[in-house]
């Protein structure tokens, strides 16, 4: 039998990269992505590889539709057929919304919510094709609650959650779930900028006394790619209790 195939972007690192492994190890081939550090990218390309499934390495900005169509192209080719998509691309942006110029506010919404729209847009024919799918969008606290200082980056959360619910509803009659992850403190190169005190302040913050680790959110990527199809809708927080 054929592997199942899955598409994660924001992969050479962090987050995403942790979910391509653990999907390489479970046997699925992956398509991987980064925006532009081909070497770091290449370098996850071999550890999937090592699993004894293939994989596509595809540099570009999932914030561009053209570039989003062409990496389409490349899996049609390459593997004919697409059976997960996870949503994982994405930057954050510190700094008070008055001091924020618009070509900022642009790229982070290019980033993190037009890349979604991209990229489903682009996954859905394939999904629909299979009649079943999922689709997984990695989310973050602050776009349930929002946080002072990072307005632009709580609001492009706060559209994934929005969207997530909505094209669950749309593709449901389609046998195609569509579900978010909700982070909460992950430990990944984003929180590199905490000095030991507000590290250990947040962490004191954080009900269960510790930060999330990437293989917690790809174990949990995986559950929902595995689910049962009555699974959908859901923005699901992974948050150690904090929110």
């Amino acid at each position: 039998m054929k592997n199942k195939i899955v598409l994660v972007t924001g992969s050479s690192r962090g987050i995403g990269k942790s979910i391509a492994l653990n999907f390489a190890k479970q046997g699925y081939d992956v398509i991987i992505n980064c925006f532009q550090n081909k070497e770091l990218l290449l370098n996850v390309k071999k550890e999937i590889e090592a699993y004894g499934v293939s994989c596509l390495a595809f540099v570009g900005d999932m914030g561009n539709y053209d570039t989003v169509k062409e990496l389409f192209s490349e899996i049609d080719l390459e593997f004919g057929s697409l059976d997960i998509l996870v949503n994982n691309a994405g930057i954050s942006h510190i700094g008070l919304l008055s001091d924020m110029t618009i070509d900022e506010w642009n790229h982070i919404v290019s980033s993190n919510l037009t890349s979604v729209f991209n990229c489903c847009n682009q996954a859905i024919p394939f999904l629909l094709h299979k009649k079943q799918g999922k689709i997984i969008n990695i989310s973050s606290v602050w776009g349930n609650v929002g946080a002072s200082c990072e307005v632009a980056y709580s609001a492009t959360k706060g559209g994934i959650n929005s969207f997530t619910k909505a094209l669950a509803k749309e593709l449901a009659p389609s046998n195609i779930q569509v579900n978010a992850i909700s982070c909460g403190a992950i430990d990944t190169e984003m929180n590199q900028f905490l000095d030991e005190e507000e590290r250990n302040a947040l962490t004191d913050e954080i009900p269960v006394g510790r930060l999330g680790s990437t293989d917690e959110v790809a174990e949990l990527v995986f559950q929902l790619a595995t689910s049962n199809s009555y699974l959908t809708g859901q923005v699901i927080a992974l948050d150690g209790g904090w929110i």
